[in-house]
C-alpha cells in the first residue's frame, strides 16, 4: 500500500480462487453498531460472491477499555484503540467507519477524510446541517468516498419500489406517507442514555427515526421544498443511574407535514412511545396508477395496488421480494427463502466498497455525506416549524 487512502495487496476466500484488494477497516464504536457493521465485513467475502474487495479488520476505536477488549477479542480486530486519533495514525487503516455516538461524528470523520482515508458514518450524519456541512466539505475537499448509514435504502423491496417510481409506473406522485414506531423508553423509569441528550444526539426520535423516513421519502419521492413540524419530550427526567435524576431535552415524538418539489403531500411521525411497536417503519406512496406500501417488520413484502381495475374488488396485492432477479437476490437464497435486517448492512458495505475499487459513484442508490446533509437540513427546519409554530423553507446551501 503506498498511501492511506490505497488499495492494499490481493486477498483470496480461503479454499477459492477468487481475488480481490483487501480493504483495511478502523471502526469506531463498540456496542450496537459495531456488531451490524462487523457482521457484514465477515459475512462480505462468502455471501457477495466474487466479493469486490476482502474487508480486513484492522483498528477498533472505543472510549472504554474494557469494553473494546472485549469487542476486539469477540470480532477478530488488530490492533485497539482508546482514542480515535491513535487508529487514524495507522496507515493500514483505509475505510473510517464512524459508529459512534452522534457528537463524535463531525470531527473524527473530517480528520479521516482529511487523512485521505475514506468515510463511512453512521445517521444522523451530525446534530446539526452546520454540522453536517462541515462534514460533507472536508469529504468533497479531500476527494474521499463518503457516505452515511441509510441501510434501509438497501432493502431490496424499496429498491424494488424505486424502480417501479421512477420507471413512471405509479404516474403522477400525489402522497408519501410514512411512521417510524417504537416502544422501547415508554417506562419512565428507563434509564438515561446518551440518546435524550441534545448536546450528544443533537434531537430524539427526529433524528433517530424521522431521519431515516426522511431519507427514504427523498430516495423515493424526490426533494421537499417546505415543511411544518410538531414535537413532543412526555417525559422529561429519568434515572441517572447514580441515585439522582437527569433531565430529557431532546423530543420523544415528532410529526411532520411535507411539501416536495414535485408536488406530493408528504406526512411523517415518529415516536418512541408507540406501545406494542418494536420496530413499525412504515410507508406508502401513492399515485395516479397505483400505490404501493411497506413494512420494515416484513422486509421481504411489498403491498402494490394497480389502478386499472383489476383489483377493485381484490384490493392490494402482497408481492413477496425474493426473485432471483429482484435487487441483491442474485446473492442469496432460492425464492421463498427471506432474508432479514442484518442484510441491509450486507448490501450497503458492499455498495460502498464497490464504489471504492471500482471509482463509482456512491449516489443514487448510496447515502453520500451530500444527502446526509440535506436530511440534517430538513430535520432542522421540522425542529425550527415546532419551535415557532410557523411553516419553514427548505433551503440547502452549495
Amino acid at each position: 500500500m503506498s498511501e492511506a487512502g490505497g488499495i492494499s495487496r490481493m486477498g483470496a476466500v480461503a479454499g477459492g480462487d477468487v481475488e480481490a484488494p483487501e480493504l483495511g477497516i478502523g471502526l469506531l464504536g463498540t456496542a450496537f453498531m459495531c456488531n451490524a457493521h462487523t457482521n457484514a465485513f465477515l459475512s462480505i467475502p462468502h455471501n457477495m460472491y466474487p466479493p469486490v474487495a476482502f474487508p480486513r479488520l484492522v483498528a477498533l476505536s472505543g472510549r472504554n477499555e474494557a469494553n473494546l477488549n472485549a469487542a476486539a477479542d469477540r470480532y477478530g480486530y488488530q490492533h485497539r484503540y482508546t482514542r480515535w486519533q491513535d487508529m487514524l495514525e495507522n496507515d493500514a487503516v483505509q475505510v473510517f467507519d464512524n459508529g459512534g455516538p452522534n457528537n463524535v461524528h463531525a470531527e473524527p470523520c473530517i480528520a479521516a477524510a482529511e487523512a485521505g482515508r475514506h468515510v463511512f458514518c453512521e445517521k444522523p450524519l451530525a446534530r446539526t446541517a452546520e454540522e453536517a456541512k462541515g462534514m460533507l466539505d472536508a469529504a468533497v475537499k479531500a476527494g474521499v468516498k463518503h457516505m452515511v448509514a441509510y441501510n434501509y435504502r438497501f432493502v431490496p423491496a424499496i429498491i424494488q419500489a424505486r424502480k417501479l417510481i421512477q420507471s413512471g409506473a405509479l404516474g403522477r406522485i400525489y402522497h408519501f406517507r410514512a411512521a417510524y414506531l417504537q416502544d422501547w423508553i415508554v417506562d419512565p423509569e428507563f434509564p438515561m442514555t446518551w440518546r435524550f441528550s441534545k448536546e450528544v444526539a443533537g434531537s430524539g426520535s427526529l433524528g433517530d427515526l424521522a431521519s431515516h423516513i426522511l431519507d427514504i421519502g427523498r430516495f423515493l419521492v424526490g426533494e421537499p421544498n417546505r415543511v411544518m413540524g410538531m414535537k413532543k419530550t412526555f417525559i422529561d427526567e429519568r434515572p441517572d443511574g447514580q441515585g439522582g435524576r437527569a433531565t430529557v431535552d431532546v423530543d420523544d415524538a415528532v410529526t411532520a407535514l411535507l411539501e416536495f418539489e414535485n408536488g406530493a403531500l408528504g406526512t411523517i411521525e415518529a415516536t418512541r412511545f408507540a406501545i406494542g411497536n418494536r420496530n413499525g417503519n412504515k410507508w406508502e406512496v401513492n399515485g395516479e396508477n397505483g400505490s404501493i406500501r411497506f413494512n420494515l417488520e416484513r422486509l421481504n413484502e411489498l403491498d402494490v395496488y394497480w389502478n386499472d381495475g383489476r383489483q377493485e374488488t381484490l384490493g392490494f396485492t402482497n408481492v413477496l421480494i425474493s426473485e432471483g432477479h429482484h435487487p441483491y437476490w442474485e446473492h442469496w437464497w432460492p425464492p421463498g427463502h427471506i432474508i432479514g435486517w442484518e442484510h441491509t448492512f450486507i448490501h450497503e458495505f458492499h455498495h460502498f466498497f464497490d464504489c471504492i475499487v471500482n471509482d463509482r459513484d456512491v449516489a443514487p442508490w448510496g447515502a453520500t455525506f451530500v444527502d446526509g446533509y440535506r436530511n440534517n437540513v430538513i430535520t432542522d427546519a421540522i425542529e425550527e416549524s415546532a419551535s415557532t409554530g410557523r411553516q419553514v423553507d427548505i433551503r440547502y446551501e452549495d
